[in-house]
């Protein structure tokens, strides 16, 4: 708003914008009173008169509103003159109404311009009823007209009744005037006094939580300083427990010991709650296999439930991946809590384990882990307070069990802070069903079919002598590897010619010969073995290529090779044809015949 000390000052920002921004989001109704008052111009001075008034004042109109559009998007850095000026030039647009009306000499133009002429007054005190300086500069052009009707009634005997209506319209404005800044004193007194209590609350929110922070640290540090001695005498119980004891002493000791767990228990769960509240909870984000996630999970409990003779059951549901991603630490320290629970608060029936698995996408999988007992079950009273801290549903001091009433919490809000949750749906003397639901990335939907190894070795154990023809180092060394590790012995030659210099030196149980290589080719080098009267004329040679053409295959059978085999080398098919050379070329050529390899490759 505008203050009242001067006519180009501004208030505050806030106020000067939620003056104009009120002026903008009415500026409508401007138009609607335009309107209506062309409506009695036209009754009274006709048409003609009317219309220009109402197109001019219109014109009037529209150019205010942009200017306060303008102003409002700087209104921060105040308006000056600008805004008053643009009003005034305005106003005496609509005052030029009430002068038409009073000098048009129509039987009703009098009355219509004093309705007129109060109508315009209280409209600017409206607007500016807290700027009542403002508003008197803005309406001069409606004391202009009033000055003008009056001068022009000197000496008649509408002097003095005209000039009785200014001071009743004046008292008018000045009660619109000075409730209006009551109103808004006491809307600047309620604010003020919101603002304190606000500051004050702020302040003592800060409080609280410097206390709650200073509880949880010190928690913190007096649990984590507990835990050193706490080592220390667990360790010596344990030291204790290994000399020779009477049966006394040992249960004694045993005291200790369960004491101590108990204690440590307690202290781990005091550390989760400070670190979780502190915001220092670790998450890590690796690789998990689901598979060894259940075993994780199910292994401990299952052995525990069965000794307290529960049935335990395990299930899968819905889509499982076999990996994901996430905190595997975590998300078994949720569900080993449930697990717990569920098999410490159940006598009798079954204990059930149940991972559902929901596709979101290709990479993301929802996850429910429900776990059901038929145990004592949860009242609806009692399940209001289960997640809080340090509570438990049997409070009374000769419970059952024992415990802080902090596993659930820790629980949750771990869930909580995976995106998570854990519901609990319960009925007194039927048993609990408890569900950690969250969701994960997916790494892999199906594990990986384990490779099966394929060895060179064969039925027999018969070592075996093979020579390796093969220009390229690496498949020559690969073939060499594969051999002796079945303990076979290799002899390797990089081209046909040194082949044929190898064979005429020693015999060899098999040949695996390549077909394309420098100096001479493997189909020459076979023929060349073939038609001699070597050692290794008989020898069974696979040829090996890197074309599956049926006519290739044909001209290596018809060079004499007794079988082929593709590159890359399938070793499977190699493994079973090594275990049939014993059985001479022929058991080869019938193998290759019947498609016993190709069955080996698949």
């Amino acid at each position: 708003m505008v203050e009242t000390d001067g006519i180009g000052q501004d208030s505050a920002p806030g106020e000067a914008a939620a003056a104009l921004k009120a002026i903008l989001q009415t500026q409508y109704l401007r138009y609607l009173i335009i309107t209506s008052w062309a409506l009695g111009l036209l009754a009274a001075l006709g048409p003609m008169t009317a219309g220009l008034w109402f197109v001019g004042t219109l014109a009037a109109g529209a150019a205010r509103g942009a200017v306060e559009k303008r102003i409002s998007e700087r209104v921060g850095a105040g308006w000056g003159l600008v805004f008053p000026a643009v009003a005034t030039v305005t106003t005496a647009a609509w005052a030029a109404a009430p002068l038409l009306a009073w000098f048009s000499g129509a039987p009703f133009g009098q009355p219509l311009a004093l309705t007129l002429l109060v109508a315009g007054y209280v409209l600017v005190f409206a607007q500016l009823r807290s700027s009542p300086r403002q508003a008197l500069v803005i309406s001069s052009p409606y004391g202009a007209v009033a000055v003008i009707i009056a001068v022009s009634q000197w000496g008649t005997p509408l002097f003095w009744p005209f000039l009785a209506v200014l001071p009743f319209t004046a008292a008018g404005l000045f009660v619109l005037v000075t409730m209006t800044m009551m109103r808004e004193e006491r809307i600047r007194a309620f604010q003020a006094h919101q603002a304190h209590l606000i500051e004050e609350l702020e302040a003592a929110r800060d409080k609280a939580n410097a206390a709650n922070d200073a509880k949880s640290n010190f928690l913190g540090i007096i649990s984590h300083e507990l835990r050193t001695p706490m080592n220390g005498v667990l360790g010596a119980a344990q030291l204790l427990s290994a000399t020779r004891l009477e049966n006394t002493q040992r249960e004694y000791l045993s005291i200790i010991r369960n004491s101590g767990d108990n204690l440590l228990s307690l202290l781990n769960d005091i550390l989760d709650m400070t670190k979780i509240e502190a915001g220092k909870m670790t998450f890590e984000t690796v690789d998990v296999s689901v598979e060894d996630l259940h075993r994780r999970v199910t292994g401990p409990f299952q052995a525990q439930a069965e000794a307290k003779g529960l049935m335990f059951e395990a299930t899968y549901e819905g889509d499982i991946p076999a990996t994901v991603r996430g905190d595997p630490l975590r998300v078994c320290q949720v569900i080993h809590n449930l697990l717990s629970n569920a098999v410490k608060f159940t006598d009798t029936g079954t204990v059930a384990y149940t991972v559902r698995g929901r596709k979101l996408a290709d990479r993301r999988v929802a996850f429910e882990f429900a776990v059901t007992d038929s145990g004592t079950g949860i009242s609806p009273d009692d399940l209001e307070r289960l997640f809080q801290p340090f509570t438990q549903v049997d409070a009374s001091s000769t419970r059952r069990f024992g415990g802080t009433g902090l596993g659930l919490t820790i629980s949750r809000r771990m869930a909580n802070i995976m995106g998570g949750d854990i519901t609990v749906i319960s009925e007194l003397g039927k048993g609990s069903t408890f569900t950690f639901a969250v969701e994960a990335e997916v790494v892999e939907w199906a594990a990986p079919k384990a490779v099966e190894e394929i060895t060179a070795e064969v039925e027999d154990g018969r070592q075996m002598s093979v020579l390796i023809v093969e220009d390229h180092p690496v498949n020559r060394m690969i073939l060499e590897a594969w051999m002796s590790s079945a303990g076979h012995v290799s002899t390797t030659a990089e081209n046909g010619q040194l082949a044929l210099d190898a064979c005429a030196e020693q015999p060899f149980d098999l040949i695996i010969m390549d077909v394309n290589m420098p100096i001479m080719d493997g189909l020459t080098a076979t023929r060349h073995i073939r038609d001699g009267a070597g050692i290794n004329a008989g020898t069974p040679i696979v040829v090996l290529s890197a074309s599956a053409r049926s006519e290739d295959h044909a001209a290596g059978l018809e060079a004499g090779a007794d079988a082929y085999l593709n590159k890359p080398i399938d070793f499977a098919a190699l493994a079973k044809m090594m275990a049939h050379v014993g059985e001479g070329r022929e058991a080869l050529r019938e193998m290759m015949g019947t498609g016993a390899l190709a069955q080996a490759a698949a």
